[in-house]
């Protein structure tokens, strides 16, 4: 293991914005590292001690540093790893598919220029979607109730036309995600039931019925809700983009980000013990010697498991988003009764999918970095993002707002990945 003091001086730059954290004495395909050298000079040792340890893991092919990167669980949070034989919880993280989706609004800026009228609608939301870590369906007077049925449903489909209509979501808005589902280690739904239906007889998730209730809310922590007013710049790819995600100048539109809430976590980290508790007792080396870098090898028992656990908690996340924007619309008309919105895009930033990485068919697990695929990406062919690639939403802060953005020519030096915030 390389003395953590050494780390940030063996950075080598290649170019305006980037550069490569050398593997293992030049052994193995280097670290890319995504920003200027101001930001470079931000990371931490032990954020870049944690990128070594990443890339040196069982069947890591590439490791990618965003320019938010900072210390995460085993790998660090703003990174990309990629790998074609082996599954990581910890570059997932324990809130699985945390998540951006963006409404926009039929609805003028200057229409909410009285703060009673803002006042109004911050009420009417917050009677309909719950915040704070623990809170449901139950601590709002307007929520959604989720039946016991209706969760098992949703987690096993995500955003299936039988879920969005059983929970008041437009089922047009499933085109409008990154993924409105997600299959089990099989690729079928009957794998997400048999996992599900094990862990509630096993008594495994005692607190399913709880955690259920949690959809259509926030949740604690840097989750959020917040208004927006839309402004697109004046040059003609900013207005083609713009036209074909729905974005209107000048109007209002409403960002939000949480992910699996309680759900999510209860999965992920049972399965952290899990792997954990199974390392030890066949003395597997750790990455590291890090607890939190433990991994299960594609087709294995353990792989399948964490597999079907991570679909269960990407569907509860899915839904949980579109049922919370269906929520923030009811409260919209409420307030201007008979106003419009519909999903600009909804898009993760902490989990595991299956794309090409040069020319092969991997695991890229995006642990607080966001997909960036650009126009024409085969990806993207049968959905109404090829000809401008899909939106980033990038949130920002209160004064200089937040981005829509997409991937341009030369995003796969990134792994087609971009920073979350």
């Amino acid at each position: 293991m390389s003395e953590p003091s050494e780390n940030k001086n063996r950075l080598i730059p290649t170019g305006e914005a980037t550069a490569i954290l050398p593997v293992a004495g030049g052994k193995l395909k280097p670290v890319t590292v995504i920003g200027t050298d101001a930001i470079r000079q931000t990371f931490d040792d032990h954020t870049l001690q944690q990128a070594l340890n990443s890339r040196m893991a069982p069947g890591v092919t590439d490791l990618v540093l965003n320019p938010d990167a900072h210390c995460g669980y085993g790998a660090p949070i703003g990174c990309v790893l990629v790998s074609p034989s082996h599954i990581y919880p910890g570059p997932v993280g324990v809130d699985i598919k945390c998540s951006m989706s963006l409404l926009q609004l039929d609805l003028p800026a200057e229409q909410i220029e009285d703060r009673r009228v803002r006042r109004a609608i911050i009420d009417a939301i917050c009677d309909r979607v719950p915040t704070g870590a623990g809170r449901g369906q139950r601590s709002v007077p307007k929520s959604r109730h989720v039946s016991e049925a209706q969760g098992r449903r949703a987690v096993a489909e995500g955003a299936s036309e039988a879920v969005c209509e059983s929970l008041g979501i437009p089922a047009r808005w499933a085109r409008r995600c990154e993924d409105a589902f997600h299959l089990g280690h099989d690729g079928t739904r009957d794998a997400l039931s048999s996992r599900l239906d094990w862990l509630l007889h096993s008594g495994e998730f005692d607190s399913f019925r709880e955690k259920i209730s949690q959809l259509g809310s926030y949740g604690g922590g840097n989750h959020f809700g917040e208004c927006e007013l839309v402004h697109v710049a004046d040059d003609g790819r900013a207005k083609f983009c713009a036209q074909v995600f729905g974005l209107k100048d000048g109007h209002v539109a409403f960002l939000s980000h949480c992910g699996s809430r309680g759900f999510g976590y209860t999965l992920a980290h049972a399965q952290f013990k899990t792997l954990q508790a199974k390392f030890e007792a066949w003395s597997i080396p750790l990455p590291g010697e890090d607890r939190e870098l433990v991994y299960a090898p594609l087709g294995t028992p353990e792989a399948n498991a964490y597999l079907d656990d991570m679909a269960m908690g990407a569907n509860f996340a899915t839904v949980n988003h579109l049922l919370i924007n269906a929520l923030v619309l009811e409260a919209f008309q409420q307030v201007f009764p008979g106003v419009a919105g519909e999903l600009v895009y909804f898009i993760s930033h902490n989990i595991a999918r299956q794309e090409v990485v040069d020319n092969k068919m991997v695991w890229v697990h995006r642990k607080g970095a966001t997909r960036a695929f650009p126009a024409r990406h085969h990806a993207l062919k049968d959905t109404p993002f090829y000809e401008t690639g899909h939106p980033i939403l990038l949130p920002g802060d209160p004064q200089r707002g937040s981005a829509v953005m997409v991937g341009v020519e030369g995003a796969d030096k990134s792994c087609y990945s971009v920073n979350h915030g």
